[in-house]
């Protein structure tokens, strides 16, 4: 599957991609973004690629690599805890490195990643959790019409304190 907007494209993530997204889990400065807390394996990164092609409604997730349209890879977007019965999903997205932020990469994979949501998916609404403090994902969610609809307190522990996550959604209507 390949989605495509003037800027970039969206694509299933490869056997290719190990080292991507090896680097990417194991960033400590995103396991807070991410909910994680400790190391994957190579190994364990591999097996979860050679499975990806799996069917959402199956797995309940999906992760398509957000690509420059030469086709490298810029960051990644998830469908989780997908919802067939209710139509709906969290959706989240990184871009890993500075260099490629701000160059419209996550705006318009999100949009594409929204729009198969919505229009092949046939879900109903999204939702998204941001850290009350990550100023540039709650503008960009915002800019994609998610509006926020609560706030769960001191949701998110770091390594001095805890954190406020702000609730999105987007409903189709």
């Amino acid at each position: 599957m390949m989605l495509r907007s003037e800027t970039c494209l969206l694509r299933a993530v490869d056997p290719e991609d190990l080292d991507y997204i090896y680097e990417l889990e194991n960033n400590p400065a995103l396991w807070e973004v991410g909910n994680t807390i400790t190391p994957y394996s190579k190994f364990t990164i591999k097996e979860y690629l050679e499975n990806a092609h799996r069917d959402i409604y199956e797995v309940k997730q999906l992760r398509l690599a957000i690509c420059d349209l030469d086709r490298n890879i810029k960051g990644v977007v998830d469908l989780f805890d997908f919802d067939p019965y209710h139509k709906r999903a969290g959706v989240g997205i990184v871009i890993s490195s500075d260099v490629d932020r701000r160059k419209g990469y996550a705006a318009q994979g999100l949009q594409l990643m929204v729009d198969y949501a919505f229009n092949h998916l046939r879900l109903h609404q999204l939702h998204a959790g941001v850290a009350v403090d990550n100023e540039a994902s709650r503008k960009l969610f915002e800019k994609l019409r998610f509006r926020e609809s609560g706030i769960k307190k001191d949701w998110i522990a770091t390594q001095d304190a805890f954190k406020d996550e702000v609730i999105y959604q987007l409903i189709n209507e």
